[in-house]
């Protein structure tokens, strides 16, 4: 792996937990352990609602974690991250495209165990708050690999839309100290060695102004957006701003370098929401840097791949096997 994030960051006790009469009171845990896991079929096993961080001030951040009842361990991981513009959505949701379960499923039928991951929406925190979370995820899965019975060291990341944008900030800032985020469990990389981005944004200065709907955003969705703040994902992500320096921050084609992992970017022609150029910059970017890469588009797809779901079978199954393919055994 080309992961080598410096993890030096450590929590101190923000107050002295002796007590008068000699009594120690606990730290506050950062994190949560594993817990047992719950068998859901005969191809997976299943940890729900693992605290992977807690913040100040905000929700604990939450985890599922599916792991393949049959292989033999350790197995590699993979990191689903939602979609949802930075705004909605949550670890258990797939795209309404998909079959419920069928991503965590079918990496499980492939040997390889799923953590699915909740992150901090655009309203709850600016980037880079999302990107801190996934690297804290990162972070506690190696931190109870041996628990879990997952190899540390054969971890990719997978998501879609949002969560592609993320998939691939993850992908590509492993070795950015200022990147680190401080939360969670510490003294691990908070990288990984492969990306699958399902229509992501790669470049947050030349997205196009989301053309929504009517309908999309009904008023009761949106009541609790504050005055005057931009309904444009981008915009929100960055706390409100369109300043092209916070928005280039934000943007994964900003950070690629020649040590990047392997990445596949599978991208509908006709995405109304994110445009097809959006995987070419990243592409063009890659390739530039001398990054192993592939793009594969899909005829007649549109955003979460509608208009193309007879082609869907084939997306995941291409999307698995390059990951079976990337994470075997050193």
């Amino acid at each position: 792996m080309s992961v080598n994030e410096a993890t030096e960051v450590q929590h101190a006790e923000p107050f002295d937990t002796a007590r008068p009469g000699g009594v120690e009171i606990p730290p506050f845990p950062v994190f949560d352990a594993p817990g047992i896991p719950e068998n859901v079929s005969d191809g997976s096993a299943v940890h729900r609602e693992i605290t992977y961080a807690r913040a100040i001030g905000f929700r604990p951040l939450k985890m599922d974690i599916w792991l393949p009842r049959a292989a033999a361990a350790p197995v590699p991981l993979v990191v689903w991250i939602h979609g949802g513009a930075f705004q909605l959505g949550d670890r258990r949701e797939l795209p309404p495209t998909f079959t419920p379960d069928s991503v965590f499923r079918l990496l499980n039928e492939a040997g390889i165990a799923c953590a699915t991951v909740d992150y901090r929406h655009s309203l709850e925190a600016p980037f880079p708050a999302q990107l801190h979370d996934l690297k804290a995820a990162v972070r506690y899965l190696r931190e109870f690999a041996g628990d879990l019975g997952v190899d540390p060291e054969r971890f990719g990341a997978w998501g879609e839309s949002a969560g592609g944008h993320l998939a691939a900030l993850l992908g590509l800032t492993g070795n950015r100290k200022d990147l680190h985020g401080g939360l969670g469990a510490q003294g691990h990389p908070g990288g990984v060695s492969v990306v699958v981005d399902f229509y992501g944004v790669s470049s947050l200065v030349d997205i196009p102004p989301m053309d929504t709907p009517a309908g999309l955003f009904p008023p009761a969705l949106t009541a609790a957006v504050p005055a005057g703040m931009p309904l444009q994902p981008e915009y929100m992500l960055v706390g409100g701003s369109d300043d092209p320096a916070l928005l280039a921050a934000a943007s994964p084609v900003s950070y690629v370098t020649p040590d990047a992992p392997p990445f596949l970017l599978i991208h509908g022609d006709s995405d109304n929401l994110v445009p097809h150029a959006q995987s070419d910059l990243l592409a063009a970017a890659l390739a530039d840097a001398g990054v192993e890469h592939q793009v594969v588009t899909i005829q007649g797809g549109d955003h979460c791949f509608f208009g193309a779901e007879d082609q869907l079978d084939a997306i995941l199954a291409a999307a698995v096997g390059f990951f079976a393919a990337k994470l075997g055994r050193p």
